[in-house]
């Protein structure tokens, strides 16, 4: 599995959404930086860009793999995880399956309910329209659209950096097979209360896997912090980047000042 490394201490797992790679949470970056000692292991999951899907037909397989894949890079070493999206669905089992020596979860737009059909999710809302994104993006602007729910040059910008790469060098026909099994084979909020330092970002106009379906799970996180940001759909990390930065920077203070 491939891996992006960056920086040296505690090791920190980052997890991509469905159909990216890793490059999507880079901009995250800096916060990490900043708040030190910090090894980030940024992975891209079975098809992304450069991990292939071989044998790989669901999300109970990926969700193993980086059980796995994190063994092997952190041995019996403290870590902590965070996961965007789909990933935030995969770093639930992760922080779950090896909570012995998890130091702490994040997700950002997590993916709590796997079926959509069956998530609660507010109706399709666009907050503001912004024009200049089209120049900025040409052909990719009905992709940056799909999901965007406060247009802006800055955030077109971060779009092709950052997703558009992931999104173009997935392995579709890999993505198409794991997607007839998205579930994971258990829920991990069905165990003991995860009790480490724990933070939960959602977008309130959020009509990929809304907000409610988080914190339907507060009482399982007794160390959780569960936040819902207006004006944030599923692109929440561009489209409410401070207030991010800020949660994410908490989260790891409180990882270093109570684990």
């Amino acid at each position: 599995m491939f891996a992006h490394e960056v920086g040296s201490g505690t090791p920190l797992v980052l997890l991509h959404g469905f159909g990216l790679d890793h490059r999507s949470l880079l901009p995250l970056d800096p916060v990490f930086e900043r708040s030190g000692r910090w090894r980030r292991i940024y992975l891209d999951l079975p098809g992304a860009t450069r991990t292939p899907a071989d044998g790989i037909s669901g999300s109970q397989q990926v969700a193993d793999a980086v059980v796995d894949q994190v063994r092997a890079r952190t041995g019996e070493e403290p870590f902590a995880v965070l996961g965007n999206s789909w990933g935030g669905m995969i770093a639930r089992h992760v922080a779950h399956e090896l909570r012995s020596q998890v130091l702490g979860l994040a997700t950002v737009a997590g993916v709590f309910v796997a079926t959509h059909a069956d998530r609660t999710v507010p109706p399709r809302t666009v907050l503001r329209q912004e024009p200049a994104v089209e120049p900025i993006l040409g052909a990719a602007v009905e992709h940056y659209r799909e999901d965007a729910v406060v247009e802006s040059a800055d955030g077109a910008r971060a779009f092709l950096e950052h997703l558009l790469p992931g999104i173009e060098g997935a392995d579709q026909a890999a993505l198409d097979r794991i997607g007839r099994r998205y579930a994971l084979d258990r829920e991990p909020e069905d165990s003991p209360p995860f009790t480490r330092p724990a933070l939960h970002i959602t977008g309130r106009q959020d009509d990929v896997v809304g907000h409610l379906d988080a914190w339907r799970r507060v009482d399982h996180y007794p160390r959780g912090s569960f936040a819902v940001l207006d004006a944030a759909g599923h692109n929440i990390l561009t489209e409410q980047q401070d207030l991010c930065a800020a949660l994410i920077t908490d989260w790891l203070s409180r990882i270093r000042r109570y684990s």
